[in-house]
């Protein structure tokens, strides 16, 4: 795992300065502790920081193809590049190191920008083509590994991390309403967009070209639901699921250093450990971390897999130090993001390190097989409106006269939506909802986000997916947006925090095409969700863990507002400098602070969101450049 860097000037007169290259790729140190390397040419700088995975002694970048006119940095893993790198020679390609890069490089002399769809992984990719004056940038099907970019009037900056870019004195850091009113109402800000209005996601499967004075953006691979599968055919997918599973796993145990597994003992990390168990040698090494209370700690189911499959077994309690490390965390993620759950897999990840260069993890049953809740609300929904058909709204909008605290209040409002938009708003609970909003916003910053709407590109991956089927289109949904903008953000940052890989074999992408072939009744029956996994995970674990209801991966951030984040919570919120900005009406602000302080009310969530706000603030446009994390106490800092 790496980080990467660089510009591409248009005008091959307009040099690029080494020392800003050498600043972008030092600020992604974490990334890549073990080496760094860089080219500079007539209008290009590339930049690479190295975590060494693979072929530690050859496998340095940038790496070029035999007379140095492709270069290509990279961020990730090629887990097939075996089975290409023989192909390639077959047709006449000589390599020089056993490196998964070396692939990328004859892949592009070879097949083109169609290389990527080769590719089995997580990546993120820079193309040189000094030829053609050409840059390629790319990112993996899924979104596992980012990718950000600034187009200037000059040529393109790019990096793995925002805080790169900004080493760049030519991009601006103008911030964007928009972006704040959609992290306030999904923890997280959807792509292509960030927190600055010149500075973008690269969308997953999608592909940027850079020449001739312009940009172009493609899409070269995407994930459909159809809605034709046949639930007649269950042994059939489910012997197919096996085989995927094991092939996913398999591939992921490519390393020449020390790999482990998170573990939580709920489904999805089970299942991954058991595959691999199935795989190794040697008695898998894994993690899990829980905090002292014990309605967050799930150590005892992971010790009850672990044992059952012969692991090594690593678990730790968190006592963290809170207040020293939310800005730390502001510092990583470069933007706004409101999912407390980050401190947890921060733990976690900070443990497995300790063991481990490599750490597979669970990430995306929920997503793909039907793991939340909202998926089988949706689906009950759906069978309410078809039973209501017009009488639906009507039942929705008088439920609009209701209190938010009647139960079940929330559903019935949602059936005055449209099917799009109530999906999309499933999303919004607990945080800063349409009618918090009202409340907290100011007359000015209301006026500046009007007509905005933060749930459109959850409507529109609704409505792009062809299935009839409501949680087909519900899981869509989370694979095109809370799946990549949150999930894996917040564990790549945080992996990355330590300097450790994280891997995913849930989201191979073979995987990924199977799933959304095997209709929903497979994945949510009756009551249970993930119900095919948990019938393979039940010929491997004992079934108490694999029948077990979801826990969710999270944190006591309630008790910490009030407890120990209490004095940096108060000072953040009251100390003028929020109130400055022009953004919120104060007297809220301060309500919903008391209220939870007091234990009258229950507004963590709306409270996390505040503060990791107001620290990105004093981080980024208060303290300017944020080259080190450890660059002093952001409390202290005048406006």
């Amino acid at each position: 795992m790496c980080g990467i860097a660089g510009r591409f000037n248009y005008d091959r007169r307009l040099a690029v300065d080494p020392d800003v290259l050498r600043a972008m790729t030092d600020a992604v140190t974490h990334r890549g502790p073990d080496a760094e390397g860089h080219y500079v040419g007539a209008g290009i700088g590339l930049g690479h920081r190295r975590l060494s995975i693979i072929d530690l002694v050859s496998g340095d970048q940038p790496l070029a193809n035999e007379d140095g006119t492709i270069q290509v940095v990279f961020n990730g893993e090629i887990y097939n590049f075996a089975a290409l790198r023989d192909e390639l020679q077959a047709r006449g390609h000589v390599f020089r190191t056993k490196s998964d890069t070396e692939v990328i490089v004859h892949g592009y002399e070879e097949w083109g920008d169609r290389a990527i769809e080769r590719f089995r992984g997580m990546f993120a990719i820079a193309i040189w083509d000094e030829r053609r004056r050409r840059l390629v940038l790319a990112r993996d099907r899924v979104g596992v590994k980012p990718l950000y970019y600034a187009p200037l009037e000059s040529g393109i900056v790019f990096g793995s991390e925002i805080k790169s870019l900004l080493e760049d004195p030519g991009v601006p850091r103008d911030w964007s309403p928009a972006a704040i009113d959609a992290y306030l109402s999904l923890l997280y800000i959807p792509a292509p967009a960030t927190i600055y209005r010149d500075v973008y996601k690269l969308p997953p499967a999608h592909i940027l070209i850079a020449e001739s004075g312009r940009v172009s953006i493609k899409r070269y691979w995407d994930l459909t639901f159809r809605g034709d599968g046949r639930t007649e055919r269950e042994p059939e997918y489910l012997e197919a699921l096996d085989g995927a599973l094991a092939e996913a796993v398999r591939l992921r145990l490519i390393s020449d250093v020390p790999l482990g597994a998170f573990l939580s003992g709920g489904v999805d990390s089970s299942i991954v450990v058991a595959y691999m168990a199935e795989s190794s040698a040697s008695p898998v090494v894994t993690t899990t971390v829980g905090f002292h209370q014990s309605a967050f700690d799930e150590s005892q189911y992971a010790e009850t897999v672990a044992r059952h499959l012969g692991c090594a077994f690593h678990p730790q309690t968190a006592n963290p130090q809170i207040e020293d490390l939310l800005p730390r965390l502001v510092w990583h993620f470069d933007e706004p993001f409101g999912d407390a759950s980050a401190v947890p897999t921060y733990y976690v990840s900070q443990a497995a390190r300790r063991l481990v260069t490599v750490a597979l993890s669970g990430d995306g049953g929920d997503e793909l097989w039907a793991g939340y809740g909202r998926h089988l609300v949706q689906r009950e929904e759906m069978r309410v409106r078809r039973s209501l058909r017009r009488g639906a709204t009507v039942a929705g909008l008088v439920a609009g006269a209701l209190p938010l605290s009647v139960t079940g209040v929330r559903t019935l409002r949602r059936l005055a939506l449209t099917e799009d938009e109530s999906y999309a708003h499933k999303h919004a609970r607990h945080l800063y909802e349409p009618h918090a909003k009202q409340r907290l916003y100011s007359r000015d910053f209301a006026a500046s986000v009007l007509g905005v709407d933060p749930f459109e590109p959850l409507r529109a991956a609704w409505r792009a997916c062809p299935s009839p089927d409501p949680v087909d289109r519900a899981l869509s949904v989370d694979f095109r947006t809370y799946l990549p903008d949150d999930i894996l953000t917040k564990v790549d940052r945080m992996s990355m925090a330590v300097s450790l890989e994280a891997r995913e074999p849930l989201l191979d992408h073979p995987l990924l095409e199977l799933s959304a072939r095997i209709p929903s009744a497979l994945k949510l029956k009756g009551g249970t969700t993930k119900y095919l996994l948990r019938r393979l995970l039940e010929r491997r674990v004992p079934r108490s863990i694999a029948t077990r209801r979801k826990h969710g991966f999270d944190a006591p951030t309630g008790e910490w507002l009030r407890g120990p984040l209490a004095p940096m919570v108060h000072e953040v919120l009251t100390d003028g400098r929020l109130a400055g900005r022009g953004l919120f009406h104060q007297p809220e602000v301060q309500r919903m602070w008391r209220r939870h302080r007091d234990g009258v009310a229950d507004h963590r969530q709306r409270l996390w969101q505040l503060v990791m706000l107001e620290l990105w603030f004093r981080r980024f446009i208060d303290g300017g450049r944020a080259r080190n994390a450890a660059a002093g106490p952001i409390l202290a800092q005048a406006v």
